[in-house]
């Protein structure tokens, strides 16, 4: 039995990898470097920046608090429900006016003009509605992260070929047919950019309405850990937010390059 020969392409592909690891893990390490300095030298009083070591001890101790991992559950508990809200709304609803022409004219100036009011501006509305309640947490989130697959479903149903719609109109292709074979295929990048955008702003908006509406989560934890003055707190948990956001990002990523790996845009970022 033969063994398999690494090819000159396989090869690049992995050098590169490996060059692109070894800059991000520079990158970071610049970063805590800097990080670091800049309390040591005095530019920023370590009260209000504390160390990159000071702040990576606390977070160490945050990780043996059950609290704390309580609080990250609740955090991603709300931004699984409101994500998963948001998406069956903009899905169904970006099928729909997708597919009807006339509701897509009827529903374009209401769609323009509640598509850039800002989901915080709504937060005292939600809380005369809610209360400090989970549900106004949520309605922040899903307001928000509806319109980034929203518009994504619109323009993806929108984006299917005339010619092959006319096609399949004059062969009588079944609607059923239709939609499998030409409108999802065309439809569905346009989806999972906006799943992978949505559950960003999700996770954003989830923080920030603990932050202000005052419901638990970590969101909640920065603006205790403010109120009291604890710097080294409030930067562990920022940075275990990003780290949230980060991996979330990571994980979309490659279940979109799963989901997507007939698709001309993840076919043509693999062969880089």
């Amino acid at each position: 039995m033969s063994t398999p020969v690494s090819t000159p392409v396989t090869t690049a592909r992995r050098r590169r990898a490996a060059r692109k690891a070894i800059l991000g893990l520079l990158g970071v390490l610049g970063f805590l470097a800097t990080w670091q300095l800049i309390p040591m030298m005095g530019i920023i009083d370590e009260r209000f920046l504390p160390s990159a070591t000071t702040t990576l001890a606390r977070l160490g101790e945050l990780v043996l608090d059950l609290e704390f991992w309580r609080n990250v559950r609740r955090t991603l508990t709300y931004w699984a429900l409101g994500l998963a809200i948001a998406v069956v709304l903009a899905t169904a609803l970006g099928t729909i006016v997708g597919l009807v022409p006339f509701l897509r004219r009827a529903t374009h100036t209401s769609v323009e003009f509640l598509r850039p009011i800002p989901s915080v501006a709504l937060i005292p509305l939600v809380i005369l509605i809610f209360g400090i309640r989970t549900p106004a947490a949520l309605v922040i989130i899903v307001y928000a992260s509806f319109w980034q697959l929203f518009i994504q479903v619109l323009y993806g149903v929108g984006d299917v070929d005339a010619v092959a719609r006319d096609t399949a109109k004059s062969f009588r292709l079944p609607r059923s047919h239709r939609l499998r074979y030409l409108i999802l295929p065309t439809a569905l990048p346009y989806f999972m950019t906006g799943v992978r955008l949505a559950a960003a702003v999700a996770l954003i908006l989830a923080v920030t309405a603990e932050m202000t509406i005052g419901v638990p989560g970590l969101g909640n934890v920065i603006n205790l850990a403010r109120n009291a003055g604890d710097s080294p707190t409030l930067y562990a948990v920022v940075v275990v937010t990003g780290l949230l956001g980060l991996v979330i990002n990571l994980v979309f990523r490659a279940v979109e390059r799963r989901v997507l790996g007939w698709h001309q845009s993840v076919r043509g970022e693999v062969a880089l």
